[in-house]
């Protein structure tokens, strides 16, 4: 499978950086993860949104699931009509409340947001803790430690497999996720220190005893606030985890 980086600059975007944002492809199935303020953007830079075939938000934080908007807008409203082969209705995995919030989100007013429906565009699926077939991968869920309903994903294909952390902070789901994966792909969203609120977010030094622990075969750090300083974040997991990199937006992986 292959992965690419539509955006990794963590809590919001970053200067020519956008947030959240990631695809996935195999076998021309395309998945996307997360779509964070400015990813829809950089998703246009390498597919036309119509062929993407399923969307999935480990979490309803603007900065994972700001650009839903911007693609709702277009899949509704877009004058061309889709291929024949790529109907309207995108399948969206994410927690249970997103119909909902999403739907107040592109709400312009009172008023629609009380009649307010994105069924038209989306097909809901609840993401919950269980594996789940989505086109050729296989992904499993699993509940991580945030201020929100947040998921982790192990997501297999071809006898190979990514572990996706989405936000949260050190917990045992983790390390079940991570378990000899062959690419982590971690939230490292600050520096270590004894003052970080617990349950947020994991730290470089986390994120690398993490790959550690787990056995991956290889660590990507993304989601590094633009306040942080990217270097000490990529030297606290290096020093634990040596198979460490810092994701850049645009950068692809094959996995």
């Amino acid at each position: 499978m292959r992965l690419t980086i539509l955006g990794c600059s963590g809590s919001v975007p970053g200067p020519n950086t956008a947030a959240s944002g990631y695809l996935l492809e195999a076998e021309g199935f395309r998945l996307g993860l997360e779509l964070g303020n400015g990813a829809f953007a950089q998703l246009q830079t390498v597919l036309d949104p119509f062929d993407l075939d399923a969307l999935v938000l480990s979490h309803l934080h603007s900065d994972h699931c700001a650009d839903v908007n911007a693609l709702t807008v277009l899949r509704r409203y877009h004058p061309a009509p889709p291929y024949p082969a790529r109907p309207r209705r995108l399948p969206l995995y994410a927690p249970p409340e997103a119909p909902s919030r999403l739907a107040n989100a592109y709400a312009a007013d009172a008023d629609e947001r009380a009649a307010a429906d994105l069924s038209d565009v989306y097909d809901f699926h609840v993401l919950r803790e269980e594996t789940t077939r989505i086109g050729p991968f296989e992904v499993t869920a699993a509940a991580v430690h945030h201020p929100t309903p947040a998921f982790g994903l192990r997501i297999s294909y071809g006898g190979s497999i990514l572990a996706y952390t989405g936000d949260t902070g050190p917990c045992a789901a983790l390390g079940e996720l991570a378990d000899g994966v062959d690419v982590l792909l971690s939230e490292a969203s600050w520096t270590e220190a004894a003052d970080r609120p617990p349950g947020v977010h994991l730290s470089g030094k986390q994120a690398g005893e993490l790959a550690k622990d787990a056995a991956v075969g290889r660590l990507l750090l993304t989601h590094v606030a633009p306040w942080t300083d990217r270097a000490a974040v990529l030297a606290e997991a290096e020093a634990i985890f040596p198979d460490s990199e810092l994701v850049t937006q645009g950068a692809v992986y094959d996995i």
